[in-house]
């Protein structure tokens, strides 16, 4: 993992973030933290667990340095407890780049000795198996010496080397459980990576291998047979004494919420919406609860791009009447709570709540770089629900019930219309929006008007054609062709 790993995203533009300079040129983003932006980095990261967690508080420690020091400390014990010394190096130097920390952090170069050593001893020895695996030509030998490759150069932050012998071992995969197993392997692998671009693919592939798999194990079920005995693998756990609609369930949930992560990676808001609303009990997301992803974090993601893309039926359907995604709900009581504002039109608390829990939002390392757009989209859709009713309304009237100040106000309500999304104009002096008047039964006349002329063309035409025909004036077209002709020129068809 390379220490500026975080230093790849950029900051969207009018974020209430404050920005600092790093000693190499490069702008740091910082979020707030005080009593109008609370944070419990305890209660947050307990949720977490391996190279997430350490991941997360990394994200934590570049953006928040009031609490680097506590996130460096809580990442040293977890990275302590992996065998990754590039994780211990980026903890390092992010800590020591923070600006106002006391004493400067050292790397522990005999841990990273032990640690290189030990894993150097371990690649040689798995190394070892795979040639000799593949000199006797064992070929589930060989694709579960890929498989444990690939899982220790992920565990040491090797991920192109991970990447590959996942991949290989699709070579040797003999049954579709094999290839859905291959598949979470690698997905897991791309969500680390926010490798967003490449994770539908494999998700494709891992739903065709459920297909193939599902039917297979029912038929096992039916006949009582039970053979499993190569691995112990997450995957195959999933397998093995599951129905095969629960099981079916299980893994369709954590492919949903690999899905939904890319659409949101991607900026898809409404495919990421959708796709997070139907997710199955958070029971199915199985050993991914905490070392992918956590029930809350799918709550947070679900309802912000839900409230920034979909209509409020579908939100109060899908979202606040779905019993299932309740659960998810219940583990962040505020988003709750920020959801019936919205449909109860309480729009200023809907943007104190964003404004409330933004340091929690941008402290997500999939959500951080979205969580502006987000904001910027539900206050849109909320300006144009609110003006909905009204033939014309004081800005002053809008400000007020946006929490928002007179100019800023005017100012978005300008761009949306000239975005197209508000059918209205603005009377800058009075500071009055006023929408649009349209004559109805003047547009009716005018599409009456407009079918008869069309109908009256047409009809010309085709008493044209019929004089034509009748006085055979018209040219045959050449055998094996037929289309337009030249001016003057007509074809009766058969």
């Amino acid at each position: 993992m390379d220490v500026d790993t975080a230093d790849q995203y950029v900051e969207e533009p009018n974020s209430p973030t404050e920005t600092t300079a790093k000693a190499d040129g490069k702008k740091r983003m910082v979020v707030p933290l005080d009593d109008t932006h609370p944070f419990d980095l305890d209660v947050y990261i307990a949720a977490y667990t391996g190279r997430t967690a350490v991941i997360r508080l990394l994200h934590i420690m570049q953006h928040c340095p009031p609490l680097a020091t506590q996130a460096y400390n809580l990442a040293s014990q977890r990275i302590f407890q992996l065998r990754d010394p590039s994780l211990h190096a980026a903890a390092v130097s992010l800590y020591n780049s923070t600006p106002g920390i006391q004493e400067q952090a050292q790397i522990d170069q005999a841990w990273t000795e032990e640690v290189q050593s030990k894993n150097l001893n371990d690649r040689n020895r798995l190394e070892g198996d795979l040639k000799t695996y593949q000199s006797n030509m064992i070929k589930e030998s060989i694709r579960m010496a890929h498989r444990d490759l690939g899982n220790f150069y992920r565990s040491i932050g090797d991920d192109p080397a991970a990447l590959k012998h996942h991949t290989k071992s699709r070579e040797f995969c003999s049954t579709s459980q094999h290839v859905v197993e291959m598949c979470l392997n690698i997905l897991e692998l791309l969500i680390d990576q926010r490798n967003y671009a490449h994770i539908t693919t494999y998700v494709y592939k891992a739903d065709s291998a459920i297909d193939m798999t599902t039917p297979a194990a029912a038929a096992a079920g039916n006949n009582g047979a039970s053979t499993s005995g190569t691995s112990t693998t997450a995957p195959q756990q999933l397998h093995k004494k599951a129905a095969p609609s629960a099981e079916r369930e299980k893994l369709q949930t954590i492919l949903d919420v690999a899905s939904a992560i890319a659409f949101l990676g991607q900026a898809s808001y409404e495919k990421a919406a959708l796709t997070f609303l139907k997710l199955g009990n958070p029971k199915g997301l199985g050993d991914w609860n905490g070392k992918i992803i956590t029930p809350g974090d799918i709550a947070i993601y679900g309802t912000l791009c839900a409230l920034a893309t979909l209509p409020r039926s579908t939100i109060k359907a899908q979202l606040l009447e779905n019993e299932t995604f309740g659960v998810y709900l219940e583990q962040e009581p505020y988003i709750r709570e920020l959801v019936e504002a919205y449909l109860s039109s309480k729009f200023k608390t809907v943007l104190e709540l964003l404004e409330r829990y933004y340091t929690r939002h941008y402290l997500d390392v999939h959500l951080f770089i979205h969580v502006n757009e987000l904001i910027n989209l539900t206050r849109n859709r909320a300006l144009i629900l609110y003006f909905q009713p009204f033939a014309f309304i004081k800005l002053e009237r809008m400000a007020a019930a946006f929490g928002l100040s007179l100019e800023d106000m005017e100012a978005l309500v300008v761009r949306l219309i000239q975005a197209g999304e508000i059918n209205g104009r603005v009377d800058s002096q009075n500071k009055i929006l006023k929408a649009k008047s349209t004559d109805h039964r003047a547009e009716l006349f005018a599409r009456a008007v407009k079918a008869g002329t069309d109908m009256q063309a047409a009809n010309r035409k085709l008493l044209l054609r019929m004089h034509l025909q009748q006085a055979e004036l018209y040219v045959k077209a050449p055998k094996g062709h037929q289309g337009q002709t030249g001016p003057g020129e007509m074809l009766m068809s058969d």
